[in-house]
């Protein structure tokens, strides 16, 4: 793909937020500097902290550490981000999503060039139960993962792991009954590799980051991190 061609795509179509015409991945620069980044947060999990730190770890995580090293999570899910990744989600409107996925390939391949050890073997995006994905339409973190290893040059498989089980939402649940809720509900298919990155679109508790990095591992993965578009606030 030739450069101008690119650079056409990045800048075609007007602001998904603001119908601006000049735009990068279809948000303009206003409307793109009023996303909240996720500037200060927990370096296992990523949960946003009121305080400068780039190293601090978390409450729960320091009480229960999760099997995951990482998360890297661009954004708070707080406005505007919130709604574009549900109109995303659960409307199948794939403009909305456009900006935050290259955000977020952005800033990984930043961090990665940075920290080349950290590089994944494969990238695996978070299973959707058959049931939800006829609902819905498609598994809004194989999008992801898909454009992601495009963009990194990094494989992903969307069979490696699988859902067993169609289970009550998580958004309904506390983190307690989301553990629950989770148990029993993920089955690895085949080998993996030593290092995996987990994606999906949104970390809440991390409950099913942890669930999935756990199966991961017991199935013979040595570093499991996770990639979002973004991490609720606690």
């Amino acid at each position: 793909m030739t450069a101008l061609k690119v650079n056409s795509e990045k800048t075609a179509g007007s602001c998904v937020a603001c119908l601006d015409y000049r735009t990068i991945n279809g948000l303009c620069k206003g409307c793109h500097e009023d996303l909240p980044v996720n500037r200060w947060h927990c370096q296992r999990c990523a949960l946003p902290l009121a305080f400068h730190s780039d190293t601090h770890t978390c409450g729960e995580c320091l009480s229960t550490p999760p099997p995951f090293s990482q998360t890297i999570a661009p954004w708070r899910y707080q406005y505007p981000v919130d709604g574009m990744i549900s109109r995303y989600k659960y409307n199948g409107q794939r403009q909305y999503a456009r900006p935050l996925i290259a955000g977020l390939s952005e800033h990984l391949s930043r961090h990665l060039q940075t920290r080349p050890e950290l590089r994944p073997d494969l990238i695996v995006p978070a299973p959707m139960h058959r049931k939800r994905r006829r609902q819905r339409g498609f598994n809004q973190a194989e999008d992801i993962a898909e454009q992601l290893s495009l963009a990194l040059n990094v494989p992903w498989s969307a069979t490696r792991i699988r859902r067993l089980r169609h289970a009550r939402p998580q958004r309904e649940l506390g983190r307690e009954a989301r553990l629950h809720n989770l148990r029993g509900m993920f089955e690895v298919c085949g080998s993996v590799p030593a290092r995996i990155a987990l994606v999906d679109d949104v970390v809440t508790t991390g409950a099913t980051a942890r669930m999935l990095a756990t199966a991961l591992i017991d199935a013979g993965a040595e570093d499991v991190q996770v990639w979002a578009l973004a991490r609720t606030p606690g």
